[in-house]
C-alpha cells in the first residue's frame, strides 16, 4: 500500500466492476444488452464530423436534456445529464448526503453505494432486505440523512411500484431520497411521474441497459430544479464538460427510436421469462426479477463451483463471494441462443 496516498484513499475498497474477458466467452455477467443500439446510433457515428471535436461540448447538455425531457414527460429545467448513471450517483452523493446524519440503504443493492459512502466520508445505515428479499421501504422512515435505493433492486431484481415509493415520500419530506432506476424499462414502474409532488425525490438512471450503450457511458437524473441546482453546482466544481458531443449526439438518436427500445427490451424481458422457467425445472431458486438479470441458487450445488464449471465450457456469469450472496448467481439475459447455450451447460453441471 502506498505510503504516498492520501489517507482516506488507504481506507477505501474499490468497487469491483464485473469482468470483462478478453477471450471469447457467451457474457452474461455486466447486465449488458443483448441488443445492438437504435439504428439511428449507427447514422450519428458515420456522419458526425471531426471537426466539432475542436471545440467544447455544450456544458448545459441543452439538447439531450430537452430530448430525454420529452421521453420522460417533464420540463428540460427537471434533468441532468452526466458520463454515465455512476457519475450522476457520484456528484448526488457529494450534492446531497454528506450530512451529519447516516445514509440509509439496503444491506443487500448496487455495490457503489457503500464504496462513494467511504469515499466521501458518509455514515451508512444498512437496513435488511425483508423476508422476500425484497427492499424494505418502511425501514427508510426512520431517522436518516438521506435514502438511496435502487428500484428495481440489484442484484435482487424486485422493484416497488408508484405507490409504495409514494407511500414513502409521503412520511420522508426532509432529506432526499434517491432512487436508482437503471433496470426499470425491463418491468419495472418508474417514479419520475412523482418528481413535481414530492421536491426531494431525485430519480437517477441510464443508457447503458435498456438503450445499449454501456460502451458510451450516459446517465441521467429526474428532480426538481432545486435538486438539479444542486446536481450543477457540484459538477461545475469537478468538470464543467461531462458529456462530450458526440455523447450527446448518440443520446438523442437513442430517444428518438422508441420502436426499436421497446422492441428490444421486450425481447429481453420474453427471454428472462422462459430462461426462469427452463432454471427452475433444473432445480434453481429463481428470484422474480423486473431487470435484465436473475438472481439464482440451487439447493444441491454449490454456487461457486457452478461459476466455475460454467467458466470452463465458455459461459461467464457473476458471483458475489460475499456472505449474503455466497450461494448466488446473478445471470445476466443475452439472446436466446446465448441462453440455450448457458440451459445446455447447466444440464450438464446438474446431473
Amino acid at each position: 500500500m502506498s505510503q504516498l496516498w492520501s489517507p482516506a484513499v488507504r481506507e477505501l475498497t474499490p468497487y469491483v466492476p464485473g469482468e470483462q474477458p478478453r477471450e471469447r466467452l457467451i457474457k452474461l455477467n455486466t447486465n449488458e444488452n443483448p441488443y445492438s443500439p437504435a439504428p439511428g446510433v449507427e447514422r450519428v457515428l458515420r456522419e458526425f464530423s471531426a471537426d466539432h471535436l475542436r471545440r467544447y461540448p455544450d456544458p448545459t447538455s441543452q439538447g439531450l436534456r430537452e430530448a430525454l425531457a420529452d421521453v420522460l414527460g417533464v420540463p428540460a429545467g427537471h434533468v441532468f445529464v452526466g458520463n454515465g448513471s455512476d457519475e450522476v450517483l457520484a456528484l448526488a452523493f457529494q450534492a446531497f448526503f454528506r450530512q451529519p446524519r447516516p445514509l440509509a440503504t439496503p444491506d443487500i443493492s448496487y455495490s457503489f453505494y457503500p464504496v462513494y459512502c467511504t469515499m466521501y466520508g458518509i455514515e451508512r445505515q444498512a437496513h435488511p432486505l425483508d423476508d422476500q428479499w425484497r427492499v424494505d421501504l418502511k425501514a427508510f422512515e426512520g431517522d436518516s440523512g438521506g435514502i438511496i435505493f435502487a428500484n428495481p433492486n440489484a442484484p435482487t431484481g424486485h422493484g416497488h411500484g408508484h405507490d409504495a415509493i409514494a407511500a414513502l415520500l409521503d412520511k420522508v419530506s426532509d432529506r432526499v431520497v434517491l432512487v436508482d432506476e437503471a433496470y426499470v424499462d425491463f418491468g419495472g414502474e418508474s417514479a419520475v411521474g412523482l418528481v413535481d409532488q414530492y421536491p426531494n425525490l431525485l430519480v437517477t438512471g441510464t443508457f447503458s441497459k435498456s438503450r445499449s450503450l454501456a460502451g458510451l457511458r450516459l446517465g441521467y437524473a429526474v428532480g426538481s430544479p432545486e435538486l438539479i441546482e444542486g446536481l450543477v453546482r457540484v459538477k461545475d466544481s469537478f468538470n464543467s464538460y461531462p458529456v462530450d458531443a458526440l455523447a450527446s449526439a448518440i443520446g438523442i438518436a437513442s430517444l428518438a427510436d422508441k420502436a426499436h427500445f421497446d422492441a428490444t427490451r421486450e425481447a429481453v424481458m420474453a427471454t428472462r421469462e422462459r430462461t426462469r422457467t427452463r432454471l427452475e425445472t433444473l432445480g434453481f431458486r429463481v428470484l422474480p426479477s423486473q431487470t435484465n438479470f436473475v438472481l439464482v441458487t440451487h439447493p444441491e450445488h454449490d454456487a461457486a463451483q457452478v461459476f466455475v464449471g460454467l467458466r470452463q465450457r465458455g459461459i461467464l456469469v457473476r458471483h458475489f463471494n460475499t456472505d449474503a450472496l455466497r450461494d448466488y448467481l446473478r445471470i445476466s439475459i443475452g439472446t436466446d441462443d446465448e441462453m440455450e447455450s448457458l440451459i445446455e451447460a447447466l444440464e450438464d453441471l446438474c446431473r
